[in-house]
């Protein structure tokens, strides 16, 4: 055995002038970590996600085709029915009074008489309340009427 040489364990006279701190371990070679790039990369899809202001429909510039053929004349299955501003509800041009959906159902009913699925046109004011609107779509639901459609004008005939 060899004697051991000052107060240090482990140290022989032929380790005595060598100091060896990594014993038993072989040199690592350094390697990029890609866990913390992918996490950063995420955070910023993230970000740009979440930031990211997404184009409206109203901003686009969109030229609509034009049609040069006339308009139908005759159009025996359509109920048009008139939304005032103030509320009251014509059918043709009548008007009606109900107090729930089932009895404005009757009355569109009425109006259709014969036929099982009339075009309902829709010719709601400007002004008048989205409710009013829904309480012809739901009458025209409870009637069994599934051919809707709204009346607009064009910004020149104002």
């Amino acid at each position: 055995m060899s004697a051991r040489v000052g107060a240090f364990r482990g140290c022989t006279r032929e380790t005595a002038g060598t100091v060896n701190f990594r014993r038993g371990r072989v040199r690592d070679e350094p390697d990029i970590n890609l866990v913390p790039f992918i996490d950063i990369l995420l955070v910023i899809v993230i970000f740009l996600a979440v930031t990211t202001t997404y184009s409206r429909y109203s901003e686009l510039q969109i030229n609509l085709p034009t049609a040069d053929a006339a308009k139908a004349t005759e159009r025996p299955a359509q109920i048009n029915i008139a939304v005032t501003a103030a509320g009251t509800y014509l059918v043709g041009r009548t008007p009606v009074s109900f107090s729930t959906p089932e009895g404005f159902s009757n009355e569109l009913k009425r109006a259709a008489g014969a036929n099982a699925d009339p075009m309902l046109v829709i010719n709601a004011d400007g002004r008048t309340t989205h409710q009013s609107v829904i309480r012809v779509l739901e009458a025209a639901r409870l009637a069994g009427f599934g051919r809707i459609t709204f009346a607009t004008q064009n910004a020149s005939q104002k």
